[in-house]
């Protein structure tokens, strides 16, 4: 924990305007404590009154039910935790509750260009290609898959698929075809909405080809709707100007349970397969509406862009921006120094959030944000992806003068946050905040102790409504509970999630980098399966192992481990014939940082790579039972490349 003052401090005006104090007299109303107690006795009602304090979050949103629910929840622990039954309610039609005026997404890309839909003209476009949809066969429970850059056509593509209760999924086209078949075949879709192309580091990336693999590997497609001047190639394909331009002009979302399939967010597949995650409407929408609301101070008017992709669930949050009125900005490019500074100057942000490595890139580049654009309209940075280090943060916050940067952890699991800010609380440097409204945050010790000021794993022990319905193709969710509800077996309804966190003495939360082998590169979590088997596709690799190691100094250093056939000796000619594996089959974003020859890749005696642990040997910060491995001397071995990079 930092001992340093606070690199933000709440300004009393602004506190005094803020969503949260409002929203403190609205739980006051509720049953929760008075208005000026604090945050801590706001967040501690919330956890130990859910039923009042959610029902208090929905009435101050001005969340609107089609059918009201029976009650907030059926009582089940975790996982069986059902939200919201009998209440009746849709997404799309949050979205549109409230007839608006003015820009609601505006897409930018590398050129300079930008493109605004009104709200107006994005409802008509909503509209229209649900017609197109409905046309098509697409009703509820179906399954309609993006593959896209981060464009507006997008947004108009989940909502048009949600509006009709049609499951959405999303892949970026950074992906190649492989990896997005990987993810979006397991859903067996029946509509494909995809893009011709993607700008990236000044150049048009073509990916006509791939939608035509898509589209083969994908056997239940009724039509492609393709997005892009390019002729259409291959398939039933329906340009998007057609799709949108039916003469629908007004939404008519369709009711659907709280608990019907929103979308289906994917893991990252570091030990196989992607896994696909299901959240709900209802549990989306208030969980949304909160964080945007009430931690980021997000409401009608404000210009929210937070650099994704579709692969990353903040594309889903920044999504939500329009459940608050706000206008949402896409980005098609590579996130480059200054790319995403210009985008904030040319669309008068005021709600920005990018990875910490962006801010070390920025930082390192010599560049001065504040100084060299036009940011007055910033009030915000959120800052998720990776750990914000504190000297990292202290370079942020003196580069952007009155700026809130806080940071957050959250999760694709959640589709939102565990702890991040408010505009209430002071931030310090390395830390966040405060612990979520609504989220009990503990840090848990190897036996199920609460710890305060002690690394532990991040566990939340009591429901939150945006937790996942299940996973896909998980009939008895056996999967599902492996994945969070197991490690303390003792204790089955509190959720782990893989993250090493200290709760402080004042209850804000230091994040130590991930328990698991999950890769978070530039704020976009990504597989480390993907990787390997890239790497492993060329017939000189044996074996592939790719870790993510947090550096002291902010920085992200991603190797990728290589095991050669006997005799080989890797060269320049095979190290950069692996890198272009990984470019082509997966990503340019995959690649990784630098290829590393290993004897061999060491196991589990069960026979699993050791990412985790080699992880830390890498930082040098955890000791690994040498009797737990297949090929002890190779501990030794990861252990001295650690050292040489730490210069030790």
């Amino acid at each position: 924990m930092t001992g340093d003052p606070a690199v933000w401090t709440p300004q009393p005006d602004a506190a005094a305007d803020a969503e949260i104090t409002r929203f403190a007299r609205t739980a006051a109303a509720h049953g929760g404590p008075p208005p000026d107690a604090g945050y801590d006795a706001l967040w501690r009602w919330s956890v130990t009154e859910p039923a009042a304090f959610w029902t208090a979050v929905a009435d101050h949103v001005g969340m609107v039910w089609d059918v009201a629910p029976d009650a907030v929840t059926d009582g089940a622990p975790m996982p069986h935790t059902r939200w919201f039954p009998g209440g009746r309610i849709n997404y799309t039609g949050q979205v549109f509750r409230t007839p608006r005026s003015g820009a609601a997404v505006v897409g930018h890309d590398e050129t300079g260009a930008s493109r605004v839909l009104t709200w107006p003209e994005l409802e008509q476009q909503v509209a229209g290609l649900a017609a197109t949809l409905t046309a098509l066969g697409v009703g509820a429970g179906d399954r309609v898959a993006g593959y896209l850059p981060d464009r507006p056509e997008a947004v108009v593509a989940f909502l048009a698929a949600a509006s009709l209760g049609a499951v959405w999924a999303g892949c970026g086209s950074d992906l190649r075809a492989d990896a997005a078949l990987a993810r979006l075949a397991q859903l067996a879709p029946t509509v494909l909405v995809a893009g011709s192309g993607h700008h990236h580091r000044g150049t048009w990336v073509d990916r006509r080809d791939d939608v035509v693999r898509l589209q083969a590997g994908l056997p239940d497609l009724r039509a492609t709707v393709l997005v892009g001047d390019d002729p259409p190639r291959g398939g039933a394909t329906v340009p998007w100007v057609d799709a949108v331009s039916t003469g629908a002009r007004h939404v008519e979302a369709r009711p659907l349970p709280a608990d019907h399939p929103l979308w289906v967010l994917f893991t990252s597949g570091t030990t196989g397969p992607p896994k696909g995650i299901v959240h709900g409407h209802a549990g989306v929408v208030v969980e949304h509406l909160k964080t945007l609301a009430l931690h980021l101070d997000l409401g009608p008017g404000d210009q929210f862009f937070w650099y994704t992709t579709l692969n990353w669930m903040m594309w889903q949050l920044r999504v939500g921006g329009l459940l608050r009125g706000a206008t949402v900005h896409c980005f098609d490019g590579a996130p480059g120094v200054p790319a995403l500074w210009q985008v904030a100057e040319r669309g008068r942000v005021t709600h920005l959030g990018l990875a910490p490595g962006y801010l070390a890139a920025t930082r390192d580049a010599g560049v001065h944000p504040a100084a060299q654009w036009d940011l007055g309209a910033l009030r915000v940075v959120g800052c998720t992806g990776s750990v914000l280090t504190a000297p990292l943060h202290r370079w942020a916050a003196g580069a952007l003068p009155g700026v809130l940067v806080g940071s957050t952890t959250g999760g694709t699991d959640v589709v939102s946050g565990f702890a991040g800010s408010v505009p209430t609380v002071p931030v310090r440097a390395g830390e966040i905040a405060v612990r979520c409204l609504g989220v009990d945050v503990q840090a848990w010790s190897p036996a199920g102790e609460s710890l305060v000021d002690e690394v532990g794993e991040l566990v939340v022990t009591t429901p939150m409504p945006s937790m996942p319905l299940g996973f896909w193709n998980d009939p008895d969710g056996a999967r599902y509970r492996a994945a969070y509800f197991d490690h303390f077996a003792a204790v089955p309804a509190v959720w782990r999630h893989g993250d090493w966190v200290t709760v402080t003495g004042r209850s804000s939360v230091v994040v130590h980098g991930r328990s698991d082998a999950t890769l978070n590169r530039h704020g976009i979590r990504m597989g480390s399966a993907d990787i390997c088997q890239a790497a492993e596709s060329l017939p000189q690799v044996r074996e592939a192992m790719v870790v993510g190691v947090e550096e002291d100094d902010g920085g992200y250093w991603m190797p990728l481990f290589v095991a050669l056939d006997d005799g080989l000796e890797l060269d320049d000619v095979l190290r950069t014939a692996i890198l272009a594996a990984v470019r082509e089959q997966v990503s340019p974003r995959h690649v990784p940082d630098e290829v590393v020859q290993a004897p061999a890749i060491p196991h589990t005696l069960t026979g699993k790579k050791l990412e985790v642990p080699v992880k830390s040997l890498l930082s040098g910060r955890v000791a690994v039972d040498r009797h737990a491995v297949d090929r002890p001397e190779l501990l030794d071995f990861h252990r001295d490349v650690g050292a040489r990079r730490r210069g030790e």
